[in-house]
């Protein structure tokens, strides 16, 4: 049988129905897609068919090219850049619908155009559902084909546009993992061995340290990088809701529950559950967690069992062994998580990382404002990051980066810093002790740096009587000044 268009026989009058484009094609405007313009793969089982539509679509100046089955369209498709495929609905073997699943599996960004003689508003429907950007129905017309043609070229070009633009974005506002310390190397290598795995991963350490960031990084290096990321945060739900919130509901399971709502395990499904602050649970929600972990299922509140498709990260800030001897947390969930555990060290403990964190803090706040370069950091200021204790963590940094950033003028000087940070390192400033901290050296430190202020102002800077005061000799007084970075 052979495609007849606009009513004429392609075999008997094609000349006819080219020249009518020259008369009433309308030829709508598409943004560039490259300099070969559209590319459009025609796949029918009838080459009369291919062959007349391929004669359209070059004098349209579109690059064509065929297939007669739903194999070698794919084998197209993988080896050229196409940006519509136009395919016959029934084929014998694979279908025109089946067609346009692979195409979406190897090639998302690729429209699909269906062509049949079958048209049917369920077919239609079908094919719509399945990402099929148009339905055209036998016989074809002319200006109907090539319009439908140019139009799906011209969805592509703007998604891809907007998935460019999005990516741009992404990349612009990605918090990344910074670090080349020993300690922080450390930690990259566990996660790097760990994240490949289905294993359940415990996050320890202080609040600001980046347990979410290592999470994603988890997530990003696994087997389901493309899967979706979800992060809930234990402790800012409160606990009468909690549980509907991680496992979901069904309707009238509950007071208020006026509708079904999918959980975070179902939103992940796929990818990765990621539960901050695990500590806070409850231990109602602690015994259905360990279900999910012993069984892989959960049951929604008054919903039946659900098979739970997520890899699960954990962090806390707090000391779950200890919570588990106090019989605060249930042990037997706590080692159900702690199947492969990564302790993120305080920034206190990798101050070697400090300065390219900066940087990179920098250089972000730079491209978010539109300036050409980063503002530069006098070397004063870099030391009283380096030496400032951080007990906020890298997030504290990243505070005191953009408010120095938004605070200051052409450069960024100690008179830009905040004051506790501004006095870290500066033997004339009094520093308070940290009353958390029984550290000895920290302490033993500051008091010799102030009893050394004080017996030099007594010596009025002579250094020999300030020696005799404190009971050193002249080297060794000399000795302390410069490692106390003193200028006399």
């Amino acid at each position: 049988m052979t495609l007849s268009l606009d009513g004429l026989s392609s075999s008997d009058n094609m000349d006819q129905v080219i020249d009518d484009s020259s008369t009433g094609t309308d030829k709508t405007s598409i943004p560039a897609t490259g300099e070969e313009g559209i590319t459009v793969l025609v796949v029918d089982d009838e080459r009369s068919n291919v062959e007349s539509l391929e004669k359209i679509f070059l004098k349209e100046n579109m690059r064509v090219l065929v297939a007669g089955d739903a194999k070698h369209a794919l084998e197209q498709v993988r080896t050229h850049r196409v940006h519509v495929v136009l395919t016959d609905l029934m084929m014998p073997g694979t279908t025109g619908l089946e067609l346009l699943r692979a195409i979406k599996q190897v090639q998302p960004e690729v429209e699909v155009v269906l062509m049949t003689a079958y048209g049917s508003v369920e077919a239609a429907v079908a094919a719509m559902r399945e990402g099929a950007y148009d339905f055209v129905e036998k016989p074809l017309k002319r200006m109907t084909i090539v319009k439908s043609v140019r139009k799906a070229a011209e969805r592509g070009h703007l998604l891809a546009e907007n998935k460019s633009l999005k990516d741009e974005i992404k990349m612009l506002t990605k918090r990344e993992i910074i670090g080349s310390s020993p300690a922080w190397r450390r930690v990259i290598d566990v996660t790097t061995q760990a994240a490949p795995s289905m294993a359940t991963v415990l996050v320890l350490g202080e609040s600001g340290t980046g347990k979410e960031l290592l999470a994603r990084y988890i997530h990003e290096k696994s087997t389901r990088p493309h899967g979706p990321f979800v992060a809930v945060n234990c402790a800012a739900i409160p606990e009468t809701i909690l549980e509907s919130e991680l496992f979901g509901h069904e309707r009238g399971a509950f007071t208020g529950a006026v509708g079904k709502k999918d959980g975070r395990f179902a939103k992940a499904a796929g990818g990765t559950l990621f539960l901050d602050e695990i500590g806070e649970l409850s231990p109602q929600v602690q015994v259905k967690l360990l279900r999910v972990l012993q069984e892989g299922e959960y049951e929604p509140l008054g919903g039946n069992t659900v098979k739970a498709d997520v890899r699960i990260v954990a962090a806390t800030n707090r000391d779950l062994a200890r919570m588990v001897e106090e019989g605060k947390f249930r042990r037997d969930l706590f080692f159900r998580l702690n199947v492969a555990q990564i302790s993120l060290p305080p920034l206190r403990d990798r101050r070697d990382d400090i300065p390219m964190m900066v940087e990179h803090f920098l250089a972000r706040l730079a491209t978010a404002a539109g300036r050409p370069a980063p503002k530069p950091l006098e070397p004063a200021a870099l030391a009283r990051l380096v030496a400032h204790r951080w007990p906020g963590n890298v997030r504290e940094l990243e505070n005191e980066i953009t408010r120095a950033d938004a605070l200051s003028g052409d450069r960024i000087g100690v008179a830009d810093l905040s004051p506790a940070v501004a006095a870290a390192g500066d033997p004339g400033a009094v520093v308070p002790d940290d009353p958390d901290s029984l550290l000895l050296k920290p302490r033993v430190e500051r008091l010799e740096r102030s009893l050394l202020r004080e017996a030099l102002g007594r010596a009025a800077n002579n250094q020999t009587k300030a020696a005799e005061i404190l009971g050193l000799s002249r080297f060794g007084l000399q000795k302390k000044l410069k490692r106390y970075n003193f200028s006399v």
